[in-house]
């Protein structure tokens, strides 16, 4: 049997042991209802509390702040839906995540409008453009974090720093869900509004994620039809996916993230390193600022479904940066907003799971896969 090498971890991350222990002691524990008055659902407040701490330690928040969503899509979309009631005009820039482009566009059947904005050939936004951007009825402006195919690393604190210049009571969004448990991330630190992360990217459990929303900020709820979340967000607490969380960022505490993104660096240069001698790949993204678990490598000359195919057969699990490898047979949105090639391209993630070999085994598989396809083309 081949044996499998994960290099998809951008994509999702497996669960991490802590997590998963975390989890089965809640399930284990036959906790109540967290918004009832008996003694098992205090039980499940104080670890839905104490999970809620854990998160808001990891990307420096306070615990209040946090409130658990079912991921970063829907994070996200609260926060367009949020910053729709009060006003018709919201920023966003080209390489943003579907899930903020589409949320964003869903509006204009009510009458609201999305100003998009321009990215360089890496994908790194300019802030005094995005800044511009924002006119009188601007509720709201979208800056992700770092970008989920390509890996750069955006000016967030220079746009949110242009934005508040521009106009103090704009409110500023960040999706982090590429950039959480990868590199820091600091929402009091960087001082945006609002905060999107998935905890799957980064081990967590899948289905649990949270929306940083500022002290102060009052923001019309999405899901309606409890008090929940500080009714912010109705619905009852997945007790168990949340404690998971909570133990996912506690795995980061004490250098763990540092040590990890060190490693995963280390790996992508590697990959890097080796992807180079092969004939017709080129790199996409920011040279220096940028993920250090990604590399999304540009292959002009072979279609990507091929590749993928090839490399699943080789044991090596990958993505292709272009949508049209999945569901949709569009090009990449982020890459045609970088004026690169938008449709065949290769995304190489590492992770917490990720060995040495894993990386070396991908580049092989790649190197010969790539061989055998241009053979059969020609």
């Amino acid at each position: 049997m081949t044996s499998r090498h994960y290099l998809d971890h951008a994509s999702t991350s497996p669960i991490r042991p802590e997590a998963v222990a975390a989890m089965n002691r809640w399930w284990a524990a036959g906790h109540g209802d967290p918004s009832r008055m008996h003694a098992e659902a205090l039980a499940a407040r104080y670890e839905i509390e104490q999970a809620r701490q854990q998160v808001a330690d990891c990307f420096g928040a306070r615990s209040r702040e946090v409130v658990f969503t079912s991921g970063a899509t829907e994070s996200i979309a609260a926060a367009v839906w949020g910053a729709s009631q009060r006003g018709p005009h919201q920023v966003l820039s080209a390489v943003e995540h579907s899930a903020v482009r589409l949320s964003a566009q869903r509006l204009s059947t009510r009458g609201h409008r999305a100003t998009v904005v321009g990215a360089d050939g890496t994908g790194r936004v300019d802030p005094d453009e995005m800044a511009a951007a924002i006119e009188p009825d601007t509720t709201a402006v979208h800056c992700q974090w770092a970008n989920h195919e390509v890996g750069t690393v955006q000016p967030v604190a220079e746009v949110v720093a242009a934005c508040r210049e521009r106009s103090p009571d704009v409110l500023v969004h960040v999706d982090a869900a590429a950039a959480a448990g990868r590199i820091p991330v600091g929402f009091e630190e960087v001082g945006a509004d609002l905060l999107s992360i998935s905890a799957h990217k980064f081990g967590g459990p899948p289905g649990i994620g949270a929306l940083l929303v500022r002290r102060g900020l009052r923001l019309a709820p999405l899901l309606e039809g409890g008090e929940q979340e500080r009714a912010r967000r109705a619905g009852l607490e997945n007790g168990a996916a949340i404690a998971g969380f909570g133990a996912a960022c506690a795995a980061l505490e004490d250098g763990a993230l540092e040590r990890e993104a060190f490693r995963a660096q280390s790996q992508t240069d590697r990959i890097r390193d080796k992807a180079q001698d092969i004939e017709n790949v080129v790199f996409y993204g920011h040279p220096t600022h940028r993920l250090p678990h990604l590399v999304c490598l540009g292959i002009g000359d072979v279609e990507p479904q091929a590749v993928l195919i090839a490399l699943d057969r080789a044991g090596v699990a990958a993505h292709s940066g272009s949508s049209c490898a999945s569901e949709s047979l569009e090009p990449s949105p982020v890459l045609e907003a970088m004026g690169v090639d938008a449709h065949h391209s290769l995304r190489l993630s590492v992770g917490w799971s990720t060995t040495d070999a894993d990386g070396e085994a991908a580049v092989e598989a790649l190197e010969e896969a790539l061989a055998e396809l241009r053979k059969l083309r020609s």
